[in-house]
């Protein structure tokens, strides 16, 4: 496991919808993109986050 994780947040209508966690950017961003074509109305974000705050 890397030290970043990549945080991607699903956003519907202002509220969380889901929120998925990945070890790589370039797997956030498929998950991303398969997700838009699937749920246009949904927003979507990606951030770095370190390990550390998700694993205690």
């Amino acid at each position: 496991m890397t030290e970043t994780m990549w945080k991607c947040d699903q956003v519907r209508a202002g509220r969380l919808y889901n929120r998925m966690m990945f070890d790589t950017k370039e797997e956030a961003v498929q998950f991303m993109q398969r997700m838009q074509q699937m749920e246009p109305d949904q927003m979507f974000s990606i951030e770095a986050i370190e390990a550390r705050q998700v694993w205690n």
